[in-house]
């Protein structure tokens, strides 16, 4: 996948309306209106938006359609929705709503047929497979429910099965770096791409632009999802891209 351009994701984390973040996936905060803070990031440049319910699984609430109808009237990028999707009526009506793409994570690994239907249904390209793992002991443990419960299976084994079953793409957030603002887990990235034939997004420890870069360079990331970053604007989209192109990183 490494031959195309590499694409800039915000993450819209919400809860109760509004978009939060946290750190190691606690010390929640609140950073804005979801629907402006879209709108400004498909202004700036944005390849494509992610938008995840952080607590729809946990509190099993589904998602709240208003409120992807609201964005995908705002902005003119691909838009991925997640939180909550557990079966094919609610894919169906993110879809409806606006969403480009629905990404499952809990759901996928409480029944992972849930992908292959839908895949089946709307297509690989549509199927985007979070998965939140930490590094224990030396291997990287999948967690669900928002980073809450330890299930058992290992990262690789994992995303390469949600590959089989019909998944578009993975997003992968590193549990250990989500919210530290120190990197991405750049070496077990280089070692999940390696591993998939399709895109993989890096997710979990954007502080800099230069860990944008070695994302990219070093762990082969198809894509950089962030938030803090851009929702404080400590990172401008437009300045990271001038950056990239600088660094010989291919980008839109």
């Amino acid at each position: 996948m490494n031959n195309l351009a590499k694409r800039i994701i915000p993450c819209l984390d919400i809860r109760n309306g509004r978009t939060v973040k946290g750190v190691n996936f606690v010390d929640i905060r609140d950073a804005g209106d979801p629907a402006e803070l879209a709108q400004r990031y498909s202004q700036q440049g944005a390849d494509e938006l992610v938008f995840l319910d952080i607590t729809a699984s946990h509190e099993k609430r589904k998602l709240l359609k208003q409120l992807v109808e609201t964005v995908a009237a705002r902005i003119n990028i691909p838009f991925t929705v997640g939180g909550g999707v557990s079966e094919l009526a609610d894919a169906d009506v993110l879809l409806s709503a606006g969403a480009d793409k629905v990404s499952v994570n809990s759901a996928a690994i409480l029944r992972p047929a849930l992908v292959d239907e839908l895949a089946q249904q709307f297509g690989s390209q549509f199927v985007v497979v979070a998965i939140d793992a930490r590094l224990e002991n030396g291997q990287w443990q999948v967690y669900r429910n928002g980073g809450r419960i330890p299930v058992g299976r290992e990262l690789f084994d994992y995303a390469r099965e949600m590959q089989e079953r019909g998944a578009g793409e993975i997003l992968w957030t590193s549990m250990n770096h989500d919210g530290t603002q120190g990197g991405f887990a750049n070496e077990a990235l280089a070692q999940l791409n390696s591993l998939l034939k399709i895109p993989l997004i890096a997710s979990g420890g954007a502080g800099k632009m230069d860990h944008f870069a070695d994302a990219f360079r070093k762990g082969n990331a198809d894509a950089a999802l962030a938030a803090s970053v851009f929702h404080y604007n400590t990172i401008p989209i437009p300045v990271l891209k001038t950056y990239l192109k600088e660094q010989g990183v291919i980008v839109r």
